[in-house]
């Protein structure tokens, strides 16, 4: 049997993420130089792509159809799968910070910084360690287990989805300027911007 589009699926989208992710930390680092509305602009989108495609698209899968599945076949993952589904329910309210983070950082200066610098540090080392805690101990899980009917149906699911950034996929037409700018201004690995 081919390996399951779920498993791949997942780990395309944690590798851009992951990607994303480490773009967006060393944005942050560079500051705004001389171009504050560029770098807001930039960190803004990255923040909303976040929201848009990992908690709004790849979480509710993970826990409403992936997460109960391995419980049902491998009890002893059941402790990682309560922290990761608790993960979940707080990643939107930590992304909306976030943004608000920014936004205080944006409009009332530098005495804003830090406190956006730091949540943000926080939250990409939780969300690097929330992947890694998946692909550690949930997806070896699956594979080991999982039949072949489990399979087709999540890859059914998984197999819908179209995030542009793994590189698999053009935006669609309602997310095409926000690719294109995430794309143009971030940093490597995820963009083209310096």
């Amino acid at each position: 049997m081919s390996a399951p589009v779920t498993l791949s699926v997942i780990r395309d989208e944690h590798q851009a993420l992951s990607a994303l992710l480490q773009s967006l930390a060393m944005l942050v680092r560079q500051g705004p130089g001389d171009d504050a509305n560029r770098f807001f602009d930039s960190v803004r989108a990255m923040l909303f792509y976040i929201d848009e495609f990992p908690e709004r698209i790849h979480h509710p899968k993970e826990s409403d159809q992936l997460f109960p599945r391995v419980a049902l076949r491998s009890p002893q993952t059941c402790p990682a799968i309560a922290r990761l589904d608790q993960d979940h329910q707080r990643g939107e309210a930590a992304v909306r910070e976030l943004q608000h983070l920014l936004l205080a950082w944006e409009l009332l200066g530098e005495g804003r910084r830090a406190a956006f610098t730091e949540a943000l540090a926080r939250y990409v080392g939780f969300y690097l360690e929330h992947m890694r805690i998946e692909e550690r101990d949930i997806l070896p899980a699956a594979e080991a287990t999982f039949t072949a009917q489990d399979w087709s149906e999540l890859d059914q699911d998984f197999g819908a989805n179209r995030d542009p950034l793994t590189g698999r996929y053009p935006p669609t037409a309602q997310y095409a300027k926000l690719f294109q700018r995430i794309a143009r201004e971030a940093p490597a690995p995820i963009g083209l911007g310096d």
